[in-house]
Order: structure tokens, then sequence, then C-alpha cells
């Protein structure tokens, strides 16, 4: 008899009888996201122009997020998967904007 190994993310383990689909629905349950947090060196022009070049964003919606970022203090600007936004935080840092990943609960 052979014995299947199972799989292991952060917090799910899926054994090889349950169905791709679970499994890739169980990874997107708790999606990553990307947050930029308000700082006082980057003027508000600025941080609308790195969501509009690393994302893509059109003008309204950069502006949009920035603002949040200025009023509220932080603005969750990507979601994906773990990878998606290391390598999103890794690009606003490059652009000099104080940015984190997490885990939504």
């Amino acid at each position: 008899m052979k014995v299947m190994p199972t799989m292991r993310t952060a917090d799910t383990e899926v054994t090889p009888s349950d169905s791709v689909e679970e499994f890739l629905r169980s990874l997107h349950d708790k999606p990553w996201v990307t947050i930029v947090w308000d700082d006082p060196i980057n003027l508000m022009s600025y941080v609308t122009h790195v969501f509009m070049v690393v994302f893509g964003y059109p003008r309204p919606k950069a502006h949009e997020l920035m603002l949040q970022v200025h009023n509220d203090g932080k603005a969750v600007v990507s979601s994906g998967t773990r990878e998606e936004m290391e390598h999103d935080v890794a690009m606003l840092h490059e652009y000099g904007l104080w940015a984190t990943l997490q885990r939504m609960e």
C-alpha cells in the first residue's frame, strides 16, 4: 500500500483525496494584501504617480488610494497570493514608499 503525502500551507492541510479546486479555494479564502502606510516624506502627487506606475491604476483610483493613505494612515492597494504581494511590497520599497504585506483574517 502506497501512502500519499499531504501538502501544507501556513494553516491548511490538504490530502491528495481533496480536489484541486478545494485546495485552491482554501488558499484564497484568506488572501494576502499589500498595505501602504502614510509617511512624512513623500508628496501626495508622488504617491499617486507610484500607484499608477506600479499597479496601472487610472489617476482617479490612484488619487483615491493616496487620499486614504493620507487621511487614514494606510490603505490596502493590492491583494493576491503571498508571492504577488511580496513582489508588490518590493516594488513599492524601490519607489521609497512604506509598504507591508498581511494575510487577511
